[in-house]
């Protein structure tokens, strides 16, 4: 069924343990590194492990038999997560941005920039790994849809740590090296804003989605 050759089921355990690695080693690092954004990427991997455990459960729900004599109950599992995912996702991008924001107004962070841009490497090319794994069977399933779209945000994510963090080195070597501490912060902004737009539409066309089976549902 799906383009990778591996069942859905076997695609987000994939995810599932590609997040438990990333926000282990994200969290763990950045605490260590003493970066915002760093913690912000693990902290996200975090929140993607268990909203794909969420997944993995609504598979098994839908083949529950109550939902035998149901079929449209069950295709509003599907959209339902999707929907609690992006929620949970943008909740995640506005407590992010609001703690960035009160770091710049705290005079910014000094951070490990060596280990962030270690970091910043191993992050990118691992996600952006799990993103085109997911990717190639994305069209198959709106799970694995929002799964992919989860790990694009990450890699973004991981690539603003790398870019933000190579800016931080090279302020460091000239005359506004003051404003080096502001790189992390910055970076958190910038990534916050930019990604509550993604989750936010995955909950508008999940919500949608459900509107239109529950009129099915009630026969309009």
């Amino acid at each position: 069924m799906f383009g990778s050759g591996w069942s859905e089921k076997a695609l987000l355990s994939f995810s599932s343990f590609s997040s438990l690695f990333f926000a282990l080693l994200g969290i763990s690092l950045g605490l260590w590194a003493g970066s915002l954004v760093i913690v912000f990427d693990g902290a996200y991997s975090l929140v993607s492990l268990a909203l794909t455990l969420v997944s993995l459960g609504s598979l098994a729900l839908k083949k529950h038999p109550v939902f035998d004599d149901k079929p449209n109950k069950a295709l509003m599992i599907e959209p339902a997560v999707v929907a609690f995912k992006g929620l949970a996702i943008s909740v995640m991008c506005l407590v992010s941005f609001a703690t960035a924001v009160l770091a710049i107004i705290h005079g910014g962070r000094n951070v490990d920039t060596g280990l962030a841009l270690i970091f910043g490497l191993i992050n990118v090319v691992g996600c952006v790994a799990t993103y085109w794994i997911l990717n190639k069977s994305a069209s198959q399933s709106a799970l694995l849809d929002a799964e992919a779209k989860q790990w694009l945000m990450d890699s973004v994510i991981s690539a603003s740590v790398l870019m933000g963090f190579g800016i931080a080195i090279v302020l460091t070597k000239t005359r506004y090296a003051e404003f080096a501490v502001y790189a992390d912060p910055v970076m958190v902004i910038l990534a916050s804003a930019y990604f509550i737009w993604v989750p936010l539409k995955m909950t508008l066309s999940a919500v949608r989605q459900l509107q239109q089976i529950n009129q099915v549902e009630l026969g309009y």
